[in-house]
């Protein structure tokens, strides 16, 4: 049987695109400000008493300790999503995403509290992932479900570039703080980007107020079993068809292996964007004695060109499938991974821009770009929120919150032994490869409850 779903309104899909947009913009940029501040800042903030090399694998700990929250806040926010709507849900993710993250910029420092500075920093961190590990999955599945059947790929991939956008917005932001002196710098200054933090906040809880549950959870709402058949007293014709189970059992029961194919196709995502943009920052500065404005500026400009090359490879996407994009970008992180390296150490402005462009903008972004529809697309509709949470915030774990600690610990304190970071990287790519190779093309499943082919 084939759906028969509302006609698409695109001046309320690209406002459903611009909410998610800048929820995701939030949500990175909550992560990034940590991870940079983490790699400039907290060692000598939070943990003055340990040795520099310590000092920065105690900081990168705590960034890794907010992935750890990220998988349950999936499992959660996923549920109550399948359960009761993406739009509700998502209210939530962004208040406490948002208060978290303004809250760690008003915290004490060690010199102040004593160990309770990172024990607290450390609290808000946990809290920060759990609600981040909800608001990625509800932001980009509201937009899928509210874009043309034909064009799911390009709509969701424009929330996902909010990690380049917050990465311009940190790089400003930071461009004005690096021009402090180190006294003012780390008594108030680092605090000013987790402060400015409660625009975006303000401003995106506004635009969300006016969105309405999408086309595919209205139409599995009125697919539920009706109220008198179900006994209930009215409370089934409420929720959507579900598994008896309930959606977090189901996906672990039912939806394992895609699970597991997500989490492989994280890695050769995940691990080249925090290596670049956290690790490549304490390494950069500290190891190769680049200046901190150098790699600012390169982020800067992949960030700027991320814009248009999400909208090339999501666009080609919705052609010729998901699949073939995600395995080129695969090939090309696992092909930069020394040469990014060598262009690093150069220390040659133009050689750098050229490795992070390459890297970024040619091999991360054509993964990135179709991640969202990609992942969303391996579950139907009753599970589909706890799914791609869920798989995409255990596969983090592994593939992203450990990067900068894993990189750092495998670099050694002299940053020696940089070919084993080169490695791990390629390592995480043909992971990627293999799991692109075992995925099912999704680009034109129906996702509705029918589960009809979309022509």
């Amino acid at each position: 049987m084939v759906a028969t779903l509302p006609k698409t309104d695109l001046r309320y899909t690209w406002k459903v695109t611009a909410s998610s947009f800048l929820g995701n913009t939030l949500e990175y940029y909550d992560f990034l400000v940590y991870g940079t501040a983490a790699a400039v800042v907290f060692p000598k903030v939070f943990f003055p008493d340990a040795s520099g090399f310590v000092g920065t694998l105690s900081a990168f700990g705590t960034f890794a300790v907010g992935f750890l929250a990220r998988p349950l806040g999936g499992l959660f926010f996923g549920s109550r999503g399948d359960r009761h709507g993406r739009k509700s849900t998502l209210m939530i993710t962004l208040t406490v995403m948002g208060l978290s993250t303004i809250l760690i910029g008003l915290l004490p420092s060690y010199g102040t509290i004593g160990i309770w500075a990172p024990i607290l920093l450390v609290a808000l961190r946990l809290l920060q992932g759990f609600a981040v590990g909800g608001e990625w999955g509800g932001s980009m599945i509201i937009v899928l479900e509210s874009a043309p059947p034909n064009r799911r790929g390009f709509f969701s991939a424009w929330p996902n570039t909010g990690g380049f956008s917050a990465q311009i917005l940190i790089t400003l932001v930071f461009a004005y703080v690096y021009t402090l002196s180190d006294e003012q710098l780390l008594s108030w200054g680092w605090r000013i980007p987790f402060l400015l933090s409660a625009v975006v906040l303000v401003v995106t809880f506004w635009m969300r107020r006016s969105l309405r549950e999408t086309p595919v959870f209205t139409e599995a709402v009125a697919a539920a079993p009706a109220a008198g058949e179900a006994g209930d007293g009215g409370e089934a014709a409420a929720k959507p068809d579900r598994p008896a189970h309930g959606p977090i059992r189901t996906i672990f029961v039912d939806d394992w292996r895609n699970l597991l194919l997500i989490v492989g196709l994280r890695f050769a995502e995940a691990l080249p964007y925090f290596l670049l943009t956290v690790f490549a920052l304490s390494y950069g500065t500290g190891t190769l004695g680049l200046q901190k404005g150098q790699l600012n500026n390169a982020i800067l400009v992949a960030a700027v060109l991320s814009f248009v090359s999400h909208g090339v490879f999501a666009a080609i996407s919705d052609r010729v499938g998901r699949r073939p994009v995600y395995f080129f970008g695969a090939v090309v992180v696992f092909v930069m991974a020394f040469p990014f390296f060598f262009m690093l150490r150069s220390g040659s402005m133009v050689l750098i821009v050229l490795g992070y462009v390459l890297v970024l903008n040619l091999g991360h972004n054509a993964i990135n770009a179709i991640q969202p529809a990609f992942f969303a697309e391996l579950f139907p509709a009753d599970r589909r929120y706890t799914g791609a949470a869920a798989g995409r915030e255990i596969a983090s774990i592994f593939a992203g919150g450990l990067t900068p600690f894993v990189a750092t610990a495998l670099a050694g304190s002299d940053g020696s032994r940089w070919p084993l970071v080169a490695g791990y990287v390629m390592v995480g790519a043909v992971i990627t490869m293999v799991a692109v190779y075992k995925a099912p093309e999704s680009f034109r499943r129906d996702l509705s409850a029918t589960g009809t082919t979309v022509r």
